[in-house]
């Protein structure tokens, strides 16, 4: 969210001071308190009732300005009613955090379970784990909500902006750069916080939440500040084709199988109109094409800067009657308490647009169950401080770790380092010992704090620590102490990388190389090292690291992302031995030279007659310093494609061969005929068990202009002993799968020789349409 939002901590504890008198230490308000026979009785308080119901009829008694009043993020109590203030605006993105005013650390809970920031978690390429992380994000929310400690249960993550450019600031909070892995996390994720199956049918609009999720920012948002353009004034230009095939898909998987409760519309424009002000990307499509059920609020301020920034609108009337005439539901900011009740006086406004969105908005709070009476006896309600930061949770904190850093060299099998009691040990750098550097952004208090110099140092007794640098910047570095130490010790281990000075929601980068004088440092201490050294890199976006990738004097590159409370622990494990690397890269790292590419271009394929390289691993034709889904282990795994059910997919119903097909010509019927399924079968060959993702992509022999160089179709996380053997299964579909998005923004079958690849192995698979 834009934390330059104009609403104050101290107007919203002016509204919590004003709440209906209903709580007991340790408990939050509630609405509908069965002893009190005023409220009781109401229609909106008889869970017998479809929430649809319940919602129409307490909107249709509030007067207009409680109306007004309940249209943003800080929304006070209606007392009459026994309605007691919510707040809207909390963040959850990699654990519950303080970084909204909707979560307080300051009672009986003094923190959460903090995991990796999201990039580092999607390089697991685990669906099962990314649930499973959201299942403890949703506990502990509910939990610091009935301590009494949250002054909602709406939290505004998962952020699923396609990773498109490397110099990002807010990449990191993001699952990368393709939009079918980002689209899995978000169901993974989203099921988990809200209490859903991981698999199983939900959605249902009754159905209790056990906190709400919000997929963000709707959509094409992927640009903070970059060199004087800011997100605030960014117009982003883009294809029916790229909207099909890239921006849009992840918010459709999170609306149509995560079922999220909420989206987030974003700052910017999306061909000349704002995100939150366009009727076509949420009513038409949001809520009618993919059937989202739900409330959509505005990033902070982005109704304001319609008529401050954009100048779209001649008044602010203007704005607030353009967004709710969009759809939008809700304003984080101040903006629609502010200029809505003249919108409706001067008739631009009918205070049905109002109601409609109020539906969408209680119905949340009526799914969460805060108008069923005492929360202590409801579903969720026994969800205590003891379920915070528990030693399950911070152990998957450690496992998330564990999974996710991701091994970029090791050719003479430097790692894992020996475990002696007589080793010595250098760890020299500016992020060896900066545990709020292992944190990311929107992170909140963790449970505990252990640095990776701390996590090393654990191993090896005999441990110098130097930082090298100043900071991360590193605009002074202390090179000539850094090589003293290095050359005295048996192996050391160089922690570089980023923070969140270098990247961060309103700072994108300039340029793809380590800040400073860190690449010298790195350099003139490897140079003198006994042995090759160990280089560690945190940061969220890809660094240009061709020199250490090329320099024998490394021996091993290992990058944790920003890997959260247990990070330090999870290096220290992968470092000695203890866990066997099996992270993928979930993006592209770019050389230097792609900042010569505007950061506002939003094109995802490449145009070679003006020499435009394109975006991602799908469509970009140039030079790589490592590719999407590269990733190292300590052991080798051998693949090969066992069985596939089809290898000719036949899609045409007459006789007539066609250049391509409509997939929505096809049918739905004809589709699920051909679904197929593909067994891989994977093997350890190391000594050492692991876990290990397999990728499945599929390329086309003959590319047409506009399809991917190649797409992923599938991945499978498993775990196997050393020597062990097992088979993966794929069910693919050809509509879904083998299809592309035309210039129309159609999903098209063209016919064609096309191959399944896994590892080194590919299998030729024909379709006739």
């Amino acid at each position: 969210m834009g934390l330059h939002s104009l609403i104050s901590l101290t107007t919203t504890i002016l509204f919590l001071s004003l709440l209906p008198v209903h709580t007991e230490s340790a408990q939050p308000p509630f609405s509908c308190d069965s002893s009190n026979p005023s409220t009781s009785s109401y229609p909106f308080c008889k869970t017998s009732l479809p929430i649809s119901k319940r919602a129409r009829d307490l909107v249709s008694r509030l007067t207009l300005d409680e109306k007004i009043s309940q249209l943003v993020n800080t929304a006070p109590p209606i007392p009459r009613l026994g309605i007691p203030g919510f707040e809207w605006w909390s963040e959850a993105l990699h654990g519950v955090a303080n970084a909204g005013p909707g979560i307080h650390f300051n009672g009986t809970i003094k923190a959460a379970t903090s995991f990796p920031q999201v990039i580092l978690t999607a390089a697991s390429f685990d669906t099962g784990l990314w649930y499973r992380i959201g299942q403890v994000i949703g506990t502990e929310a509910r939990a610091v909500y009935n301590a009494g400690q949250a002054n909602g249960l709406t939290f505004w993550a998962p952020n699923i902006n396609v990773f498109r450019d490397p110099r990002w600031g807010r990449g990191q909070e993001t699952p990368g750069e393709d939009p079918m892995v980002t689209g899995k996390y978000a169901v993974a994720y989203v099921r988990g916080v809200q209490g859903d199956s991981k698999n199983g049918e939900q959605g249902n609009p009754d159905q209790h939440l056990q906190a709400s999720a919000c997929c963000k920012h709707f959509t094409a948002y992927d640009l903070d500040d970059w060199n004087g353009v800011d997100r605030f004034h960014f117009d982003a230009r883009v294809s029916l084709q790229d909207l099909a095939d890239t921006y849009q898909p992840p918010f459709r998987s999170c609306v149509e199988q995560g079922k999220a409760s909420g989206i987030m519309c974003a700052y910017n424009r999306v061909n000349g109109v704002p995100a939150c002000a366009d009727f076509n990307l949420l009513s038409l499509t949001a809520r009618g094409k993919w059937g989202f059920n739900g409330y959509i609020v505005s990033d902070c301020d982005a109704v304001k800067i319609m008529f401050d920034s954009h100048g779209y609108t001649k008044t602010p009337e203007d704005a607030v009657v353009d967004v709710l005439k969009a759809g939008m539901d809700l304003n984080c900011g101040s903006y629609l308490q502010e200029h809505t009740k003249q919108a409706v006086e001067q008739k631009k406004l009918p205070v049905s647009e109002i109601d409609r969105a109020l539906r969408n908005i209680f119905s949340i709070r009526l799914r969460l169950g805060l108008f069923d009476g005492n929360p202590a006896k409801l579903p969720y309600g026994n969800i205590g401080p003891d379920q915070v930061c528990s030693k399950k949770h911070q152990a998957l904190a450690l496992e998330a770790a564990q999974n996710g850093i991701v091994l970029l060299k090791n050719p003479d099998r430097l790692l894992p380092l020996p475990k002696s009691k007589t080793l010595s040990l250098a760890v020299i750098g500016p992020n060896a010992n900066a545990p709020k550097t292992l944190l990311g952004n929107y992170a909140g208090v963790p449970c505990k704090s252990i640095s990776p110099l701390q996590a090393l140092q654990s191993y090896v007794k005999n441990t110098i620590y130097h930082p090298g640098c100043d900071n991360v910047e590193c605009a002074t570095a202390t090179i000539d102490e850094a090589v003293k130490i290095a050359k005295e010790v048996d192996y050391v281990v160089l922690i570089m990388g980023l923070d969140q000075t270098q990247e961060r929601e309103s700072h994108d980068r300039v340029h793809l190389e380590l800040p400073g004088k860190q690449q010298e440092l790195i350099t003139n201490v490897a140079r003198v090292a006994k042995k090759p050294v160990v280089l560690v890199l945190l940061s969220g976006g890809p660094i240009d690291i061709s020199s250490a990738k090329d320099d024998r004097t490394i021996g091993s590159i290992l990058w944790a992302g920003y890997p959260g409370e247990a990070g330090g622990i999870a290096l220290a494990n992968i470092i000695f031995g203890e866990h066997n690397p099996g992270g993928r890269l979930p993006v592209t790292w770019y050389p230097q030279d792609f900042v010569k590419v505007p950061m506002t271009d939003m094109r995802m394929r490449s145009d070679p007659s003006s020499g435009y390289p394109g975006r991602s691993y799908r469509f970009y034709k140039g030079e790589t310093v490592f590719e999407f889904g590269y990733g190292l282990s300590y052991s080798k795994y051998a693949y090969e494609v066992s069985s596939i059910t089809k290898s000719v997919l036949h899609l045409n119903q007459s006789s007539t061969v066609a250049d391509y097909k409509l997939v929505s010509e096809l049918g739905q019927d004809l589709c699920d005929k051909k679904k197929f399924s593909v067994k891989v079968g994977v093997k350890n060959q190391g000594e050492m068990a692991g876990k290990h993702t397999v990728l499945l992509f599929l390329r086309k022999a003959k590319p047409s202009n506009g399809s991917p160089i190649k797409q992923l179709l599938g991945f499978h996380s498993i775990f196997l002993k050393a020597g062990e053997r097992a088979e993966v299964e794929f069910e693919l579909s050809p509509c879904d799968h083998l299809s592309r998005a035309n210039e129309a923004g159609l999903m098209v079958m063209e016919p064609g020789l096309h191959f399944l690849v896994v590892g080194d192995e590919e299998y030729p698979l024909t379709t006739i349409v």
